[in-house]
């Protein structure tokens, strides 16, 4: 692997492992953690291909309260650098690995966010002296430090070799990693429950049931999903009687519904 891979690379890892914590550039996410490590190493759509698989697993990894979910980030990186990476290891097993990937990534997690609590109290300090660049600097260091989480196993990975990568995959018993590619699918299975939770509407069934119907066409591809589902969405909100002129006109001037609103309120007061 050249060095201009392995530092796109690391610049992925790093900036995946920041948005851990900043949640604003979706980084962390599988499908677009895995799209840019593929990118830096020049095989793309295999690193869209997991990002995918792995997306799913990632909707059924909720944390519940303040507990730490697995790690997401780890898991895409790592396992997209040993399917895309000189290892050309296969996306099967790469959605395998992720699993006790996103668990050793939860716990790098919960060790960083111990260090991160004793630079809480720094940050107090600073703050009461009245020190806005020091306590800026601390928060800085504990994104660098969730960065580097991310950052310094990917760059192990690649520096191994990809026969020793090999080797130590054919060694594990085929027990272990058909069962956690199974248990990847069961994960799975709860990532696609909670999006058809989600879209559980009278409206969208129809739509939902023929996005499979139009999957038996193989002739189709992604882009030509994307056109029809674009024009049915414009088809339905022409038709729709909620979206209708003269109801959207109603809405958007005074009428006396809001009125009448605002009268039984000053009543009941």
């Amino acid at each position: 692997m050249s060095g201009l891979a392995i530092t796109g690379l690391i610049v992925v890892a790093f900036l995946a492992g920041v948005d851990v914590i900043l949640d604003e550039w979706e980084l962390a996410q599988p499908i677009v953690a895995c799209t840019l490590v593929g990118l830096a190493v020049g095989d793309v759509q295999d690193g869209i291909l997991l990002g995918a698989h792995l997306q799913l697993l990632a909707l059924g990894w909720m944390n519940i309260g303040s507990a730490i979910p697995p790690d997401a980030a780890l898991a895409s990186v790592v396992s997209a650098i040993l399917v895309c990476g000189p290892a050309q290891m296969s996306i099967h097993n790469g959605i395998a690995i992720a699993v006790p990937l996103a668990i050793a990534g939860q716990v790098l997690n919960i060790f960083v966010r111990t260090i991160i609590v004793f630079m809480a109290h720094l940050v107090d300090k600073k703050a009461e002296n009245g020190d806005w660049r020091g306590l800026d600097r601390i928060h800085y260091f504990d994104m660098c430090l969730q960065g580097l989480r991310i950052a310094i196993p990917a760059y192990l990975v690649t520096i191994v070799s990809p026969q020793t990568v090999q080797n130590t995959l054919n060694a594990v018993p085929k027990v272990i990693t058909n069962g956690l590619a199974i248990a990847g699918g069961f994960i799975v299975a709860v990532g696609f429950a909670m999006v058809v939770n989600m879209m559980a509407s009278t409206d969208l069934w129809p739509f939902f049931f023929l996005g499979f119907a139009l999957a038996a066409v193989k002739s189709l591809n992604l882009i030509a999903f994307g056109i029809i589902g674009l024009c049915m969405a414009l088809i339905y909100i022409q038709l729709s009687p909620r979206f209708a002129v003269g109801d959207i006109d109603a809405a958007a001037t005074p009428g006396s519904s809001t009125e009448d609103e605002i009268d039984r309120e000053l009543e009941d007061l």
